[in-house]
């Protein structure tokens, strides 16, 4: 969801050791150089990025839109360490975010934002200053912006930053980890009217005294965060692929009498698009997650280690390829 939106599928949260080497090879470049040279890696990972540009992305939510679905579009980029690179990401942004008005995508269409893509990492007040102009240009285009969040340790710069963009613009959303146990006291204070919280899982490695290692600790503090949010003031928003989790949003939406139009469902670009499908024609809004950009192998690389189902899922697509 990163937002990113954790685990997904039924099978949860990988085993620790399996995700760590992953998440390892996720900061190789080598690994990255290897993957790359596969001749098949760039149409397989098409099946969940949707393309390297801008005219990709607007492509790619055209085509979600008219099926009924809802868009966040995230540029694939993070760790940036020149303030040249957080200028480019947030120039991409704007040019996005004219692309979206012009093909007159919102506000079915939204933006997803890294705020260590903006510079966030070697200068916070720079990061602001850029998330700024991309929520004044989102408000112009007539729709919002949701910050993803990253590891831990940006998390607290992160809601600061938040509370700050509301001021001025009140419908920035912002993403949540049920992993991180902080989590649930960072529900109810963000519970409140018109605020918009993306619950997902967590997709970074975290030490034990900060985030849930097992799987079934990362779903009963999901549970406890999705009851805080139904039953608080505020815009849930359930990334989650889990069978498990869609059925008990369903069940909670109902028994905290919310409308269809009182939450929305997220789920990632390429996995379970029937499921995606399926809710939209029952009347839920579901906002599917798409990245694009050049610097797609991290963001590929967590989604094979929140789950070893993953690396099977892709496998059978490279065989399905070959």
């Amino acid at each position: 969801m990163a937002i990113e939106h954790g685990p997904v599928g039924a099978g949860g949260y990988a085993p620790l050791m399996f995700r760590s080497v992953i998440l390892a090879a996720a900061g190789s470049s080598r690994a990255e150089r290897l993957v790359q040279s596969v001749p098949l890696s760039r149409s397989i990972v098409s099946r969940f990025v949707a393309g390297t540009g801008s005219d990709d992305a607007l492509r790619v939510t055209r085509e979600l839109v008219a099926d009924g679905l809802a868009v966040t579009l995230d540029y694939l980029g993070e760790d940036t360490t020149t303030p040249a690179g957080a200028e480019a990401a947030r120039d991409e942004y704007l040019r996005l975010l004219d692309g979206l008005a012009a093909s007159e995508l919102t506000p079915a269409a939204e933006v997803s934002v890294k705020l260590s893509a903006l510079g966030q990492a070697f200068d916070e007040k720079l990061a602001e200053e850029h998330a700024r102009l991309i929520c004044a240009k989102a408000s112009e285009a007539g729709t919002t912006v949701t910050l993803d969040m990253e590891d831990h340790t940006t998390t607290d710069s992160t809601l600061e930053m938040l509370a700050r963009l509301r001021t001025d613009f009140p419908t920035v959303g912002v993403a949540l980890q049920s992993y991180l146990r902080r989590t649930e006291a960072d529900c109810r204070e963000l519970a409140t009217p018109g605020s918009r919280i993306r619950l997902c899982k967590g997709a970074y490695a975290e030490p034990e005294s900060v985030a849930y290692q097992s799987r079934l600790d990362v779903d009963k503090s999901y549970v406890r965060c999705m009851n805080i949010l139904m039953a608080g003031d505020g815009y849930p928003m359930i990334a989650s692929h889990d069978p498990r989790i869609v059925t008990i949003a369903e069940d909670r939406s109902k028994w905290f009498d919310r409308g269809v139009d009182e939450f929305e469902f997220q789920m990632l670009y390429g996995v379970r698009p029937e499921e995606q499908l399926r809710l939209a024609r029952e009347g839920y809004t579901v906002r599917v997650y798409v990245p694009y950009g050049t610097q797609w192998y991290g963001y590929l690389m967590r989604r094979l280690a929140e789950r070893p189902a993953n690396v099977a899922f892709f496998a059978r697509a490279l065989r399905s390829r070959s």
